[in-house]
């Protein structure tokens, strides 16, 4: 049987976190940010990678390879010799 402190203790509790929260969704994050906001920070980020010599264009023969991988894994099973055909 709960006290009356214990259920003191309970009710703070529950007044300063919220309930189960099924079904609602709080935007944070980039998530809140307009789309124009969004896209100006990750061009920046983009920019940031490249000066710094982290950032990566794929040649259009590494795409091509790519390309080819992605489109074995998808058909699942087959070999590079009978996709060549």
């Amino acid at each position: 049987m709960a006290t009356a402190s214990t259920a003191a203790t309970t009710a703070a509790k529950s007044a300063t976190r919220p309930a189960n929260r099924v079904g609602t969704k709080s935007r944070r994050g980039f998530a809140a940010m307009s789309p124009e906001t969004q896209r100006r920070i990750a061009s920046e980020g983009g920019k940031a990678s490249h000066a710094s010599g982290r950032g990566h264009r794929f040649s259009a023969e590494e795409a091509r390879d790519a390309g080819r991988k992605g489109g074995l894994v998808s058909r699942r099973g087959k070999t590079v010799a009978s996709s060549a055909k």
